[in-house]
């Protein structure tokens, strides 16, 4: 069973908490308000559904916090929305933003549309994470091979085969063993 937390302000939510009872969600409710961030923080949802008039800039900056600190499925849906605010909930990574469409029916399908599009962006964010630090180790790398062929004469091949062994024999990335070399080349000037 999902844990969500259902976040509204003074919208007559009743046929949202008999949707999620109707699909089996265990959900606790709270007033739209500063609170709502502390309150993720401490009960760890699943899954977080607001259900507003309008959403406020305070909370859309509240959403920015909470995709920094512990990001999770988020679903938003409002009365109304000008395209600014419909600019900065997508900017705030909302799963999911439903303008003026509350139906019973739905809201499963919606649940889970929103979980299936944030668990692919996590897996982007990962994929993307992994890319720069592969770069990164890339270029220290080269800075390493350089500093080899600079200090000890070797030849390019010569020096990533230096790199590698060096690495291998101490057990650590070929990264960990260029940052190495570059901070030892930086002690030696």
């Amino acid at each position: 069973m999902q844990n969500v937390l259902l976040v509204e302000n003074n919208v007559n939510s009743v046929l949202l908490e008999k949707a999620l009872n109707k699909c089996n969600f265990d959900f606790l409710k709270m007033q739209s308000g500063s609170a709502f961030l502390t309150l993720a923080k401490e009960c760890r949802p699943d899954l977080i559904i607001f259900n507003l008039d309008t959403p406020s800039d305070p909370l859309i900056t509240d959403l920015h916090a909470l995709n920094q600190d512990s990001p999770l499925p988020v679903i938003m849906f409002a009365n109304n929305c000008c395209n600014e605010t419909i600019n900065k909930v997508v900017k705030a990574e909302v799963s999911v933003l439903i303008i003026d469409g509350l139906t019973g029916v739905r809201i499963n399908s919606i649940i889970q549309v929103a979980i299936a599009k944030f668990n692919q962006r996590q897996l982007l964010k990962e994929a993307l994470d992994e890319a720069r630090s592969q770069l990164e180790d890339r270029k220290l790398i080269d800075r390493a091979k350089a500093i080899l062929m600079r200090t000890q004469n070797f030849t390019e091949g010569v020096a990533y085969h230096t790199l590698r062994k060096l690495a291998m024999d101490r057990n650590i990335t070929l990264g960990e063993m260029a940052r190495n070399i570059i901070a030892m080349a930086e002690l030696l000037k």
